[in-house]
């Protein structure tokens, strides 16, 4: 019994003991945790890895980003914008044809139509939407396709602004970022201002307001919904949508915008229904073409040009506000002017026979090129020097030649009133006397030349100045240049402003030398402003995009002429409108204003001219053809092919709008005198045949005609009675 007590116990301890000592079991433990030490090793690892390559490609991803500074002054290129001074916006230069647009100026409907579309989610996420990404992701694995993208507006902001269109993992990452920064450093309607203001719409528009300009021709302000829904729609695809290429496309997506809205809640269904109804209704406008005063606009950007490297802008990419001096409903009326006579003119030089035989010569282009009658039209107020309107040709689109600053013509006869300012200022009165007689002159090449008169008759009796120049008698002309010297004139001419060549001829004094439109027209600027020459501006002031002033217009201005010379030549060239060649404004057009001016004329009727001012405006107007070998035709004059254009335009201006501010000055230096005609001194009671004239003070005569004296005593006879 004892022995199977122990047999069993010892067996059971065997038993046990094999089961400890298992060297199975044993070795199964063992490899288990070796293993999993092993692979926890080799994750850890590897994930160690994957993030020091990841830090380190993020780290070097982060010297690619755009810096904080930069993410704080974003800067895109803005297209300067040109005001008149009534403020109409009449141009704007740029590289990319973008103007900034406040986001409380935005409609609301256009901010509907972009998170609708665009990022449903804007407001609640931080630059990326994770949701979104997944949802894209999902999207994308079920149809085994790229169908969904998962870019926010923020980060579409980042790629206009910074990175382009390359389709990269690392593009997509830096964006990314980038969102996240902006999203840090800006609010949201920040963000959604920036967006709309920078993004392309396609056809050369950048940003919300060149689009609704481009397609509508409005201002942003103005948009509808489906007008909102349109352009927001273009930005899927700028070329595949564009109205202008593909309307139908553009309807359609503008629909699919609309449809988005009313999912989001922006649009009821029965709004929908009627949207979508609607056609595009453009207005598609050339942002590159100049449709108000094309020629005054490219004058400014000239002028632009010349002024931007002293004020360290770039005009075309600065955002820049440019005042300017035109007034556009001048320019309206300058140019009704033009549109009313202009085509009975071109259609009188046509019937020439000169250009009948051009054209049977060259054919019809060439024929209606040399056969154009071209003008150069500009109006300045005198006493700012402001260019209130020009017109420097027939058509910008064929010529962008500026015939009003750039072109040098003869004036003829309009040359005169410096002539005549010579005169008077050095001792002259209008009632000084000439012959009109034939003279002998003599050319630089000392050939000999006689100057005729307008009409080719001499009146063979003695005209006082102020005849002589009423009806531009050019045999007084000559014999008056000759008397005070062309040097004393060209003096004269450029203290008024004239700055072309001007040779020392007796062929001076009729106009013989070329000057610059504008110019002219400014110097006749100064007898309606006292004497003062105030040279002409086109800008006003420059602002940048912030709206701080980096210029202003300080007119360059003189006294040029004495109040007592200027206020005599003024009333001698308003006799010259009142009852002289420029009379047809009065008879003709009925202008009544006070007005002074002169008529030009060249030789051959190749120049034709008229320039004339009142006491708030100087215009003048310029007609030839651009090829000075061919002649307007006989008579075509300053009062007939000119005139009728400064007439036209002066009563429109006055009996449209109140301009009204100034009138002539009076001058305590002249004095209004009798005369006696026969003597030249001052008229007696008794003189026969006086007239009334004006006289610098310094200049006046102190005698009295000593011809006309008192009559003897009446003697009282004694009647006889017879």
């Amino acid at each position: 019994m004892k022995r199977k007590r122990r047999n069993t116990t010892t067996k059971s301890r065997i038993t046990i003991s094999t089961k400890r000592k298992s060297p199975g079991s044993k070795k199964r433990r063992f490899s288990f945790s070796k293993i999993f030490s092993r692979k926890w090793l080799i994750v850890s690892f590897l994930l160690i890895l994957v993030i020091g390559i990841g830090s380190y490609f993020l780290y070097q991803l982060s010297k690619e980003l755009p810096s904080l500074e930069k993410l704080e002054r974003i800067d895109p290129e803005m297209a300067t914008v040109v005001y008149s001074a009534d403020g109409e916006v009449i141009h704007s230069f740029f590289t990319f044809n973008r103007t900034f647009t406040p986001y409380e100026k935005i409609p609301p409907y256009v901010i509907d139509a972009l998170i609708s579309t665009e990022d449903r989610d804007f407001f609640n996420h931080w630059g990326i939407n994770l949701a979104g990404i997944a949802r894209a992701l999902l999207v994308d694995l079920m149809h085994f396709d790229i169908k969904q993208g998962a870019s926010t507006i923020t980060m579409q902001l980042a790629r206009n602004l910074y990175f382009g269109y390359a389709q990269t993992i690392k593009r997509k990452i830096k964006e990314a970022l980038t969102a996240i920064q902006i999203e840090r450093t800006y609010s949201k309607e920040e963000i959604l201002s920036m967006y709309l203001n920078i993004t392309f719409f396609g056809n050369n528009a950048y940003g919300i307001r060149a689009a609704a300009k481009r397609y509508f021709d409005k201002e942003v302000e103005d948009l509808n919904i489906q007008e909102a829904a349109l352009l927001i729609g273009v930005l899927n695809g700028q070329t595949y949508y564009s109205p202008i290429r593909h309307p139908e496309r553009s309807l359609r997506r503008r629909n699919v915008v609309l449809s988005m809205m009313m999912e989001n809640g922006k649009l009821t269904k029965a709004e929908f229904d009627s949207l979508k109804q609607l056609p595009l209704e453009l207005n598609i406008t050339d942002p590159y073409k100049m449709k108000v005063a094309p020629y005054f606009t490219e004058h400014v950007r000239r002028t632009l040009n010349q002024l931007q490297d002293s004020l360290g802008v770039n005009i075309y990419e600065d955002g820049l506000r440019i005042y300017t001096t035109l007034d556009t409903r001048i320019q309206k009326y300058m140019e009704m002017a033009v549109a009313k006579h202009i085509d009975k003119i071109q259609e009188r030089v046509r019937r020439q026979s000169t250009f009948i035989k051009l054209k049977e010569e060259l054919g019809d282009s060439a024929f209606e090129s040399l056969s154009t009658v071209q003008l150069a039209f500009v109006a300045i107020d005198p006493h700012t020097g402001h260019i209130l309107a020009m017109i420097g040709g027939r058509d910008f689109d064929k010529s962008k030649w500026n015939r009003v600053t750039q072109m040098m013509r003869q004036p003829g006869s309009a040359f005169k009133p410096f002539l005549y300012t010579a005169a008077i200022d050095n001792g002259y009165s209008p009632a000084s006397e000439y012959p009109d007689l034939p003279s002998v002159e003599f050319n630089p090449d000392s050939t000999r030349w006689t100057p005729q008169n307008y009409s080719g008759t001499f009146s063979g009796k003695m005209v006082t100045l102020r005849e002589a120049l009423r009806r531009s008698l050019n045999s007084v002309a000559v014999r008056l240049i000759a008397d005070i010297t062309p040097q004393v004139v060209i003096k004269y001419a450029r203290e008024m402003g004239i700055s072309t060549p001007l040779p020392p001829y007796s062929s001076l004094a009729l106009g013989s030398a070329d000057v610059i439109p504008l110019e002219i027209v400014s110097a006749y600027g100064i007898f309606a402003n006292n004497g003062v020459h105030v040279y002409p501006i086109s800008i006003l002031k420059i602002e940048d995009r912030n709206g701080n002033v980096i210029y202003s217009a300080h007119p360059k201005m003189k006294e040029a002429l004495s109040p007592e010379t200027t206020y005599i030549m003024n009333d001698m060239l308003q006799t010259v409108i009142n009852r002289g060649t420029g009379v047809r404004a009065r008879t003709v057009f009925k202008f009544y204003k006070k007005a002074g001016g002169k008529t030009g004329t060249t030789n051959s009727y190749t120049d034709a001219w008229f320039i004339g001012f009142t006491p708030d405006i100087v215009a003048g107007v310029w007609v030839g053809l651009d090829d000075f070998k061919y002649s307007l035709g006989r008579g075509m004059s300053g009062a007939v092919a000119a005139l009728p254009f400064w007439a036209e335009f002066m009563k429109m201006v006055y009996d449209s709008l109140d301009i009204n501010k100034y009138d002539f000055p009076q001058c305590s230096g002249v004095v209004r005198l009798k005369i006696c005609k026969e003597t030249r001194l001052l008229a007696t009671p008794y003189c026969p045949d006086t007239f009334e004239e004006l006289f610098n003070l310094k200049y006046a005569p102190t005698e009295k005609c000593t011809k006309h004296s008192e009559p003897m005593p009446y003697r009282k006879t004694r009647r006889k009675i017879f």
